[in-house]
């Protein structure tokens, strides 16, 4: 008998009821630190201060409007982002998965505009996700998320991630741009090399095609600049981000070059909640604490140290681990036991981490955890190692 919640998540048996900082309790009242973040959402933490205090002192005053009328917030965060990054103008949204349609949209669009409309395809790479509408799984590319909803949504050309010669290949006259994310985070915490997306944006200026980002994972401050591909000296015409910049409340957003926005004129896209006056606040909120003059550079020094003992835990533990991976505090162990079976015995230590592509554990820890909370965190990797190992010592006996 079918759940009254449609039953598409595999759900850890608990329910937590607050936050505090990077701790979560459970309704048991069970303490766990989150070195997931909600999927490298809570950025600042549960219950931050300047969140909580932006999105109630909101609630008192408007809900929503909806896109008919002006919303101040937008036009303050919109303005904020602009002045931050590349973009000329931004479109708000509820979601990464929608800022990702958005993306895509204005890609095809924009060539549209120019009189080629037959420019609507994108070269995307292999273990990318970006989403689970119909045009963003098949962006992703990836069998079990494409199965059993139909033919795949035309108009994306999937290669090899870091493959410079395949990515030449795969250009024709119907090539509208590139899509990538700078670091992989569903796909194994996979970093694209900085000369790669150099190589990229070369590419893109010499056959007039847009390069599209999907930062929803490791946008807004994870890898110690407000964004990734900041670290390849870049920038992109559109970008895609979410997760962080809500800090908890959901907000996405597509960022862009007032040329690459070409065509998306009244009209052309729109969204009911997207932009509300609640998200609106907090996504200030969130930014305010972000750009603040320290908070990046705080950013940058924990993830050396964490970086630092993550290491030693794979020399430490070879027989468990054989891979760290990934940039700033988003980091990931490839694992030589099922990544499951790590997951659950993180858990067992009141850990809260995440599975990815390729075996691999994915740890987005808050943005703002101490070296205090490194020391935590370690300690039950650790533990967590001696108990594999202390049951495949059993199993092979």
């Amino acid at each position: 008998m079918i759940t009254p919640v449609l039953p598409t998540y595999a759900r850890a048996p608990i329910a937590f009821d607050r936050g505090e900082g990077p701790f979560v309790f459970s309704t048991e009242g069970e303490q766990f630190l989150d070195f997931g973040a909600g999927v490298a959402v809570n950025s600042l933490g549960h219950a931050h201060p300047d969140l909580v205090r932006a999105l109630t002192d909101q609630a008192g005053k408007l809900w929503h409007t909806s896109n008919l009328y002006k919303i101040p917030g937008q036009e303050k965060l919109a303005e904020r982002l602009t002045q931050l990054t590349f973009a000329d103008t931004v479109f708000f949204n509820n979601s990464g998965a929608e800022a990702m349609e958005c993306a895509i949209k204005m890609a095809r669009k924009h060539h549209a505009a120019l009189g080629h409309p037959e420019r609507f395809r994108l070269i995307t790479f292999e273990g990318a996700f970006h989403g689970r509408t119909l045009a963003t799984i098949a962006a992703g590319g990836q069998e079990k998320y494409l199965e059993g909803f139909g033919p795949k949504t035309d108009g994306f050309d999937q290669v090899p991630l870091g493959d410079l010669k395949a990515v030449k290949a795969a250009i024709t006259p119907a090539t509208a741009g590139i899509l990538i994310e700078p670091i992989q985070g569903e796909g194994g915490i996979r970093a694209a090399e900085a000369s790669f997306l150099r190589d990229l944006r070369k590419l893109c200026d010499e056959h007039g095609l847009l390069l599209v980002l999907d930062e929803i994972q490791c946008g807004v401050g994870r890898t110690g600049k407000l964004f990734a591909h900041e670290w390849a000296g870049i920038k992109p015409d559109i970008m895609a981000i979410a997760k962080a910049i809500g800090g908890g409340f959901p907000l996405g957003a597509c960022l862009a070059t007032e040329a690459a926005a070409a065509g998306m004129v009244a009209g052309t896209h729109g969204s009911t909640f997207g932009g509300n006056p609640l998200a609106m606040a907090v996504g200030n909120a969130v930014l305010d604490v972000v750009t603040a003059n320290d908070f990046l550079d705080h950013v940058l020094e924990i993830s050396k140290i964490l970086r630092q003992r993550m290491a030693r835990i794979v020399d430490e533990n070879g027989d468990i681990f054989e891979e760290l991976r990934g940039e700033g505090l988003m980091l990931g162990l490839k694992c030589k036991v099922p990544n499951t079976d790590v997951v659950n015995a993180l858990f067992d230590q009141k850990l809260l981490a995440i599975g990815a592509g390729e075996n691999v554990v994915r740890f987005l820890p808050p943005l703002t955890i101490t070296a205090d909370h490194i020391d935590a965190a370690l300690q039950k990797i650790e533990a967590a190692c001696a108990t594999l190992r202390e049951k495949q010592e059993k199993g092979a006996a």
